[in-house]
């Protein structure tokens, strides 16, 4: 089990979350933020603090973005386990999924 960051966090990456992280699994892509589903300890320290309510348990996402469990772990796919995101910092990509949204510039919701 992991918790997964959704649509609300895109365009926005706030990373209060990255901030709260004891195991460092949150990872910044282009355009949102990764959790790591094989780093993550399931502390729970990040859904609190996000601001947009982005961060979902795997088994609480919402339906309507139920494919962004999918897409956090298809992200990993391509990295591998870096172990920390603070060693690696932000990558340049995303997963399709959020490349294919328009820009939602400055919507926080």
């Amino acid at each position: 089990m992991t918790y997964v960051i959704a649509l609300p966090c895109v365009d926005v990456k706030d990373r209060a979350c990255i901030d709260e992280c004891p195991v460092d699994c949150i990872y910044e892509g282009e355009r949102t933020l990764y959790i790591h589903p094989d780093e993550c300890v399931d502390c729970g320290a990040c859904e609190p603090v996000c601001p947009v309510e982005a961060i979902y348990y795997e088994d609480d996402v919402p339906d309507e973005w139920a494919d962004y469990y999918t897409a956090n772990v298809e992200f990993f796919s391509e990295i591998g386990s870096p172990g920390g995101a603070a060693k690696v910092g932000p990558y340049a990509f995303d997963h399709a999924l959020v490349s294919a949204l328009p820009p939602r510039g400055g919507d926080h919701g």
